[in-house]
């Protein structure tokens, strides 16, 4: 399956060049870029402080000296009142995501002497609750997905790879795409990811099914997709391009719904299934922290609360309400690997309440 990508413009910063606040933000993008903050970060910065300076210009506010706390805090309610062109509401994940480059910004701005206070440290910011994943794949569902390409075709053997490394190692789709051939490690059953989510590099192990489909892919489709210079990229387009994560997200969205599933999103299905999976198999939390990437074990046990199966039958097996009662011999079928569940799912809504 292939689809022609269409970049989106890059939010532009030279028509802010006469404007104070417009010349500080292409120093302060310089500087982001200068102590080496992540692409993706960095172009979210632009675009944020970018519509943020324009609310600004229409208000007759250009200078840095001229935005106080009041004038960030109706900024943070415009966002609030903000509608999309759908007519929803822009989520509060997403005025966090607005705001935060402007914490950034501002912080920046006092550092480099621009301005005298920070009005920015004292905003208080959209309170984000983490939502655990919309849908969870069933280990069934999986194999149906996976199922889907034509493995007869170059592209099926490609895509069928990348969607065994997914499912297998749980990388997120950036990841994926930035593998080179030097990352993946067959004999040893690994894959290195490098600079990650937060600049960080992690080994982690990919199954036997996955190191045979990718070590198909790289002796009958890489060759046949490589044009000219190799520049080492790990999975190829037809013209021997890098996959962009567009054109990546699209091809497994299709393969989902030719499996006859209804779900939301992509390649981030792969990952939430892997996780949850795991641990309904017994997997301790702690290792899936690592697998996943996350700095903070709070982040990686949401996913014990999408993992309700081996809760219920923890809960089956021991509570005195169940028909039967409780067994007079005390056996149990929870092993260790459930109790750890149902502890990191009591932590986890202890820690909410």
């Amino acid at each position: 399956m292939s689809y022609k990508y269409k970049p989106k413009p890059r939010a532009p910063t030279h028509d802010l060049i006469d404007n104070p606040l417009g010349y500080a933000l292409v120093e302060f993008l310089t500087w982001s870029e200068v102590t080496a903050l992540a692409l993706k970060t960095v172009r979210q910065r632009r675009r944020s402080i970018r519509r943020f300076i324009l609310w600004c210009e229409e208000r007759g506010l250009t200078r840095p000296q001229d935005i106080t706390l009041p004038i960030l805090e109706r900024y943070q309610r415009h966002l609030y009142h903000y509608r999309k062109p759908n007519g929803e509401p822009l989520a509060f994940s997403s005025q966090y995501t607005e705001l935060n480059p402007l914490r950034a910004f501002f912080k920046w701005l006092t550092r480099s002497r621009h301005i005298l206070y920070n009005p920015a440290s004292e905003l208080a910011m959209p309170k984000v609750v983490p939502k655990l994943p919309r849908y969870v794949l069933t280990i069934e569902e999986v194999e149906r997905v996976l199922s889907e390409p034509d493995v007869t075709a170059l592209l099926g053997i490609r895509d069928r790879a990348i969607m065994e490394v997914l499912y297998s190692s749980a990388i997120r789709r950036t990841e994926l795409i930035n593998l080179t051939v030097y990352d993946a490690d067959l004999h040893r059953g690994s894959v290195f990811v490098r600079s990650g989510k937060g600049g960080k590099d992690r080994l982690i192990p990919l199954g036997a099914r996955a190191c045979q489909w990718v070590s198909k892919y790289l002796a009958d489709v890489r060759p046949e997709f490589q044009v000219g210079m190799d520049h080492g990229r790990l999975f190829l387009t037809q013209h021997g391009d890098a996959m962009h994560e567009y054109t990546l997200g699209e091809a497994v969205k299709g393969y989902i719904a030719r499996a006859g599933i209804v779900a939301p999103g992509s390649c981030h299905l792969f990952r939430h299934a892997c996780a949850t999976h795991m641990l309904e198999n017994g997997a301790d939390t702690r290792f899936i922290q690592v697998l996943l990437g996350h700095s903070e074990l709070s982040t990686t046990q949401i996913y014990t609360r999408v993992s309700v199966a081996k809760l219920k039958a923890v809960h089956d097996l021991t509570h005195p309400a169940r028909p039967g009662g409780l067994q007079s011999d005390k056996t149990s079928l929870a092993g260790e690997g459930e109790v750890a569940v149902l502890l990191d799912v009591l932590e986890a809504e202890a820690g909410n309440e």
